[in-house]
């Protein structure tokens, strides 16, 4: 249905979100090179043609915006009314924060939940119906590490990140037996654009590239990883560098994670 060998080339219908630049645009090169359909989606429309231009095979442009839940609705019927179906739809649109908590502003936190949350529940439970009428399909949630542990100056962001964690664990739990499965991908540092818009205190970007995500993964590596874990069935995949370990430490030695996040580099 979604899940596949690599010799297998029967065409999915893969639908990104966030598609315009980083991890989304470098799965969108990985799933095309798959001879997978794709719908691509975000906010900004030049860059998404831009992209399915560099790409083979059937790809359809539809521009969405997360936090305009009323459209959600139509936006799934357009794709319906193009491919007839969705076999995975690839939650990987988001902002990210760089403010401390005493900093930020509630509208601040207000649109990292927003865009990071409440906009791919509603935009999976728009497209829920059809894939359970449909014997099933996958959910692919681009999380992050710190949707598994708090760092400072993520707060709002580490909350709507393990929010994503609690919404489709349920999911995944109640709807296993109707064919519908969940990957969730948690990336730590990525040379991607994020820091460049992350939200400060008073809800401006930050205007710069972390040292950190500056010396992170390829977005085409983060990428390959991504796919082979969805055609693996995997239920949930961390990728990245050393700050993978925190993510075992918070788990395995709660008490040494707390020391060392107090310490670490975060940015």
């Amino acid at each position: 249905m979604n899940d596949r060998t690599e010799n297998d080339k029967t065409p999915r219908v893969v639908w990104i979100t966030g598609a315009s630049s980083g991890i989304g645009a470098a799965l969108a090169h990985e799933f095309s090179a798959r001879n997978d359909l794709l719908v691509l989606s975000a906010r900004r429309v030049d860059r998404l043609e831009a992209l399915a231009a560099e790409l083979d095979g059937d790809v359809f442009v539809l521009p969405l915006d997360l936090t305009d839940f009323e459209s959600h609705a139509v936006a799934v019927k357009t794709v319906l009314d193009r491919f007839g179906r969705i076999d995975i739809l690839v939650h990987n649109a988001g902002i990210s924060q760089r403010s401390l908590v005493v900093d930020t502003e509630l509208s601040v936190v207000r649109r990292l939940v927003d865009v990071d949350l409440i906009g791919s529940i509603s935009l999976t439970q728009a497209a829920l119906p059809t894939m359970i009428e449909a014997g099933g399909g996958r959910f692919v949630v681009v999380s992050s590490l710190v949707g598994l542990f708090g760092t400072p100056k993520r707060s709002a962001y580490s909350a709507a990140k393990h929010g994503l964690h609690g919404y489709f664990e349920s999911l995944r739990a109640e709807l296993y037996g109707r064919g519908i499965r969940v990957t969730m991908v948690c990336p730590g540092f990525v040379r991607t654009e994020i820091t460049y818009h992350a939200l400060t205190g008073d809800g401006s970007e930050q205007g710069t590239l972390d040292r950190a995500q500056a010396e992170g993964m390829k977005p085409e590596e983060c990428a390959r990883r991504v796919v082979k874990a969805i055609d693996a069935g995997r239920a949930q995949v961390l990728i990245g560098g050393r700050e993978v370990a925190m993510a075992w430490i918070a788990r395995l030695a709660p008490w040494l994670y707390r020391r060392l996040i107090r310490r670490v580099a975060v940015t």
